[in-house]
C-alpha cells in the first residue's frame, strides 16, 4: 500500500489560486469568439434556411451551453446535501460556472422573439390544428414566456445565494453559511428537478407539439450531467497546466470525474433506451412519428452515431481504473462526451428544422463559436479574483487528503 504524505491547510499558501492575470485573457478570448461567431452566424443565415435555420442553430447551442451551467446548479447544492468532503476543492469551479445563469436567462430572449419561427404551437397554422386547441392553455406565448422567467429566476436564486454564501465564508470563516447552505440544498435539488423537467418540454420537446414523452425531462438530464463532468475535467486539468490547483486538486479527484462521467454515460443510455422501447413497443402513431423522423432521409446516420459515440466508446474507454487515473486519457474522454452530446442536442432539434435533409451546417458551428465563447467570458467574468478554493470550508481539510480506495 502506498502512504501519501497528509497536507494540512498551509499548502494553500503553496497553490495559486486566483486567475489573476488570466481572467482578462479569458473575457478577451471569449468576447472575441462570442462576436466572430454570431457575426457569422448572421452572414450565413442570408443564405440556405434564413431566419428559421439561425433560430434552430441558435435553440441548438443554447440549450447545449444552458446544460453545463444546469449541471452546475445541480451538483453545487448536492454536495451540501451529502455533506460531501472530497468536492470541496473544485466545488467553486462550479460555482462560478452556475453563477452564468442570470445571463442564459437574459439570452432566452431571441428565442422569444423568434418563436413561431421554431414552434409550430406559436404560428398561424396552429389555429387550424385541433389537438394544439387542446394544449393551448399550456403551449402560449404568455405562459411560456412566464414559464422561462420562473425557471431562469428559480435557478439564478439558488446559484447566487449557495454561491454568496460560500464566498463569505471565505472571508469570516463562520460554519453557519454551510449550516445554511445545507438547509437549502434538499428543497434546491427537489425545485431543480420539476423546473429542469419542464425547461426540457418546453424549450426542446415542444419543437413537435403533437409528440410527448414523460421521461424526455430526464433524458435531457441525463445528458446535463455527462456535459457537465466532461466540462469540470477539462477545466481542471487546464487550470492545473496554467500552474493553478496544483497542489490541492489531487488525481483523487479526477479519478471520481471518471467515475461520475462513466456512471453518467451509461445513466444516460438506460433512460434513452426506455423512451425508445417503451414507444417502439406500443407503436402508438402519435408517439412514433417522433423517431420515424429521425429515421429517415438521412437522420438515421446520427442516431447510429449516439449509440457508438455516447454511449458503447465512452461506456468501454471509461470503464477502466486506468484510464481515470490518466489525466490526458481524462481529458480526451470528456472532449468525446461533449461532442456527443452536442450531437445528442443537434439529433434533438435538427430534424425538425430541416426533416427531408440531414446534415450538419457551417451556422451550426459558428453559433457553437459565439455560445461558447459567451460561456468562457462568462466563467471568467463570475470568477473575479477571488479564490478558486473554497478557503475556509470546514470540510476542506477532508477534501485535500480525499483518497480512493
Amino acid at each position: 500500500m502506498v502512504l501519501h504524505e497528509r497536507k494540512d491547510l498551509s499548502i494553500l499558501e503553496r497553490d495559486n489560486l486566483v486567475l489573476g492575470p488570466a481572467r482578462g485573457r479569458l473575457l478577451g478570448i471569449g468576447l472575441v469568439l462570442a462576436v466572430v461567431g454570431f457575426g457569422a452566424s448572421l452572414l450565413l443565415s442570408r443564405g440556405e434556411g434564413g431566419t428559421p435555420r439561425l433560430l434552430h442553430a441558435y435553440l441548438l447551442n443554447y440549450a447545449y451551453m444552458l446544460s453545463i451551467a444546469l449541471g452546475a446548479l445541480w451538483f453545487v447544492p448536492l454536495q451540501y446535501v451529502t455533506r460531501s468532503s472530497w468536492s470541496v476543492v473544485v466545488r467553486r469551479l462550479a460555482e462560478n460556472i452556475s453563477a452564468t445563469l442570470p445571463l442564459w436567462g437574459v439570452l432566452a430572449i431571441p428565442l422569444l422573439l423568434g418563436l413561431p419561427h421554431l414552434y409550430p404551437w406559436a404560428g398561424p397554422e396552429a389555429a387550424h390544428d385541433h389537438l394544439l386547441a387542446h394544449k393551448a392553455g399550456f403551449l402560449s406565448l404568455r405562459w411560456f414566456t412566464v414559464r422561462l422567467a420562473v425557471y431562469f429566476t428559480v435557478w439564478s436564486v439558488i446559484a447566487l445565494l449557495l454561491r454568496r454564501w460560500s464566498l463569505r465564508q471565505d472571508e469570516d470563516g463562520d460554519i453557519a453559511h454551510t449550516l445554511r447552505a445545507e438547509k437549502l440544498g434538499g428543497p434546491a435539488l427537489v425545485i431543480y428537478g420539476l423546473t429542469v423537467t419542464l425547461a426540457a418540454f418546453d424549450l426542446l420537446m415542444s419543437l413537435d407539439p403533437h409528440w410527448y414523452s414523460t421521461i424526455f425531462g430526464v433524458y435531457y438530464f441525463a445528458g446535463i450531467l455527462v456535459a457537465f463532468f466532461a466540462v469540470m475535467t477539462i477545466l481542471t486539468y487546464a487550470l492545473q497546466g496554467s500552474g493553478r490547483l496544483v497542489h490541492v486538486v489531487s488525481l483523487e479527484h479526477f479519478n471520481d470525474y471518471g467515475r461520475a462521467m462513466f456512471a453518467f454515460v451509461f445513466f444516460w443510455a438506460y433512460i434513452a433506451f426506455s423512451q425508445y422501447m417503451l414507444i417502439w413497443y406500443a407503436n402508438i402513431p402519435e408517439e412514433t412519428v417522433w423517431f420515424l423522423r429521425r429515421q429517415e432521409h438521412g437522420w438515421s446516420l446520427f442516431g447510429y452515431l449516439l449509440i457508438f459515440g455516447h454511449w458503447l466508446l465512452p461506456f468501454a474507454g471509461l470503464m477502466s481504473r486506468f484510464t481515470k487515473r490518466k489525466r490526458k486519457l481524462m481529458v480526451f474522454w470528456a472532449a468525446w462526451l461533449l461532442a456527443a452530446h452536442w450531437l445528442d442536442l443537434f439529433w434533438l432539434v435538427m430534424p425538425q428544422a430541416s426533416p427531408a435533409r440531414a446534415g450538419l451546417r457551417p451556422v451550426d458551428v459558428t453559433m457553437l463559436l459565439g455560445m461558447a465563447g459567451t460561456m468562457i467570458a462568462a466563467v471568467a467574468w463570475t470568477s473575479g479574483q477571488r479564490s478558486l478554493v473554497p478557503r475556509r470550508d470546514p470540510r476542506l481539510i477532508y477534501s485535500l487528503n480525499f483518497e480512493n480506495y
